[in-house]
């Protein structure tokens, strides 16, 4: 059987149900498919169940992309002020828990429902639970194959995600939807992700499992100062998971573990004033006790600090305020919060999300080469790329 819409979106994510509400809104007749059982399952999940679904520090900067300045257009058309004014209207509590990130006061399944209740209201279909065998163009109008029906439309948005989070379904199909309608592809990485060690360093990670503390994490020039959480696998926070995003494999990244403090100045000045103190018992002051025990024991060093020679005291506070170590991979896109690369920018306008080469076809969201900083960013990005295509599909 042969159905006709004017616009048919594959993915009922964040961005999916955005661009639906949008083109729904504008009197156009919808479709909006998904192959999973419940619909929005990665707002759901996320923020602990809480959905962080914006950041008032929204920007810019806060993206990664081949071309950085792909971004500015939609998050102007639609910014997080536009998100938090809708949040308002269907009266769901939230709050701002730190660095301008957002949450729901209560569930992550009231913006789940939110999105719902504004598609019903304009009058999208959605069907769940699809399986697409076939996408493809004919007569200047798109199609895609579920079952025996054929469903045709003039504007195709493809709201796919990226590879983050397989467990719920993620895959690559609308990276071969691109490459069918020969669209480069920026090579994809896991981002926002745990890190990955050689044997020794993961010894003393597994030894620190649990143990958290403030952190400033460099690559290069660029650096996050937020929490570290040494696991059984490497390490993990969110001063790892931010670096990740930027890291490339084979190179070095440095943490200092005391941000707050010039190590080196106080070993100095505690040697001249107090030299028969304990360099354990002085570094326990600022620093856990464990991670204080692995770091002397490392660097060699122990007793009074009179006895540690200028070198030496050099050396641990180098480790504290400058410890050099190099990533053996990443725990890959099981864990990752989202994907790295994707449809090159240069592929379609910043304006409109449309494909350049192929008019009436749209990527939005996760599947574009955007990738946003952790707290609200990359929801943000779902949001207003969702809204811009929305109002010209």
């Amino acid at each position: 059987m042969t159905k006709k819409y004017d616009v048919i979106i594959i993915g009922a994510g964040a961005a999916g149900m955005m661009s639906a509400i949008e083109a729904g809104k504008r009197g156009r007749k919808v479709l909006l498919v998904d192959h999973a059982k419940k619909i929005g399952e990665k707002i759901r999940i996320s923020g602990g169940g809480r959905c962080n679904f914006t950041n008032i520090n929204t920007n810019p900067s806060k993206f990664i992309s081949n071309n950085p300045k792909f971004v500015i257009s939609a998050l102007n058309q639609y910014t997080q002020n536009d998100f938090i004014n809708l949040i308002k209207k269907h009266k769901i509590d939230f709050h701002e828990k730190k660095l301008g990130q957002l949450f729901c006061d209560q569930s992550a399944q009231q913006i789940v429902d939110m999105l719902l209740l504004e598609c019903k209201t304009v009058n999208v279909t959605i069907m769940k639970e699809t399986i697409i065998t076939e996408v493809d163009k004919q007569d200047n109008q798109y199609f895609i194959v579920i079952g025996s029906d054929k469903y045709f439309c003039n504007s195709l948005i493809i709201a796919t995600g990226g590879l983050s989070v397989p467990k719920i379904g993620a895959s690559k199909f609308g990276y071969d939807i691109a490459k069918k309608f020969n669209i480069n592809i920026v090579d994809t990485l896991p981002a926002l992700v745990p890190l990955t060690f050689d044997e020794k360093i993961l010894a003393m990670c597994n030894e620190l499992s649990g143990l958290s503390l403030e952190a400033v994490v460099f690559f290069n020039k660029i650096f996050f100062q937020e929490g570290m959480l040494f696991t059984h696998r490497g390490l993990s926070g969110p001063s790892i998971l931010q670096i990740s995003s930027y890291w490339k494999l084979g190179e070095n990244i440095k943490i200092n573990l005391l941000p707050k403090l010039d190590i080196l100045k106080l070993l100095e000045n505690e040697k001249k004033l107090n030299p028969k103190k304990d360099i354990n018992n002085i570094i326990t002051e600022f620093l856990p006790k464990r991670l204080t025990s692995i770091i002397c024991k490392e660097s060699n060093v122990s007793g009074n600090i009179s006895e540690l020679s200028n070198k030496l005291i050099r050396q641990l506070s180098e480790t504290i305020n400058a410890w050099v170590i190099n990533p053996t991979g990443s725990e890959g896109y099981r864990t990752a919060e989202v994907t790295l690369g994707g449809i090159n920018t240069n592929e379609i306008s910043s304006k409109t999300m449309m494909s350049k080469k192929n008019p009436g076809l749209f990527f939005i969201g996760e599947v574009v080469d955007v990738t946003g900083h952790l707290g609200g960013y990359n929801f943000q990005w779902a949001w207003s790329s969702g809204f811009v295509a929305g109002q010209y599909a």
